[in-house]
């Protein structure tokens, strides 16, 4: 998902005169977040961030637990934002709603070396009851479930397991990109992706090409599909037989 950049100052005077305090707060919670993680920030360089203080910050947010949620919040309505452009966009083309997808997700792997901001939270909060999990988990699975959709109605086969695998390519090249930087694996993800989703492409022509092949040839002997008989009409059958000699 896109980032917020982090080449200048959120607390620029000409934002601070156009957002409130609470939107102002969370540009600035948001962008601090992305930089140094959840734990690597306090409520006290965000609000300086801001041009606010901690008591402004308090009186919007009860704890930086809270804060964190609705960062979170506001990375799922960017993501909905996403989806809502794609198909706006390219409204009925399901193709081109699927390669502006994956141009949208090389923009999140090479948009910088931090990685995913959802995943990177995950490991920051450790607390299963945490309910910024629920948030991140949710979110995850809503995406991938949007895009087997997609898949599906672009009508191709194993919508399901290509959601997946296009899935663990995109969290595994962000990964990789902070572990191994821009020149490792990462920078073929598009080309890789590519080749994945025509891979599965290819299993749906071949499996419709031999669908219409056995119609056809079925359709030129005039023979009919086989139809099972069970044991009791077999015996049945027998017994008619019997009776007549």
């Amino acid at each position: 998902m896109p980032q917020i950049p982090s080449d200048g100052a959120v607390s620029d005077a000409a934002v601070s005169d156009v957002l409130r305090p609470r939107e102002r707060i969370l540009l600035a919670a948001r962008d601090l977040f992305h930089r140094h993680g959840l734990r690597g920030v306090g409520v006290e360089t965000i609000a300086e961030a801001a041009g606010t203080n901690k008591m402004t910050l308090y009186r919007h947010f009860d704890s930086k637990d809270d804060l964190i949620v609705a960062y979170l919040r506001g990375i799922a309505v960017e993501v909905d934002e996403m989806w809502r452009d794609i198909e706006r966009e390219h409204p009925g083309d399901m193709q081109g709603q699927l390669k502006a997808w994956l141009v949208c997700a090389e923009e999140c792997v090479t948009a910088d070396d931090r990685g995913c901001d959802l995943a990177n939270a995950a490991v920051e909060l450790t607390d299963d009851d945490h309910p910024g999990r629920r948030i991140i988990e949710q979110l995850k699975s809503d995406h991938r479930d949007r895009l087997a959709g997609l898949c599906r109605r672009a009508g191709i086969s194993q919508p399901e397991v290509l959601a997946d695998t296009l899935t663990l390519l995109l969290e595994g090249a962000r990964v990789s990109r902070q572990a191994a930087g821009s020149s490792g694996p990462s920078s073929k993800f598009i080309r890789t992706a590519e080749k994945v989703i025509e891979s599965f492409k290819s299993r749906s022509s071949a499996k419709q090409s031999s669908a219409k092949e056995t119609a056809a040839k079925a359709k030129l002997s005039g023979t009919r599909p086989a139809v099972a008989i069970s044991p009791a009409t077999k015996l049945a059958g027998k017994r008619v037989v019997h009776k007549r000699a």
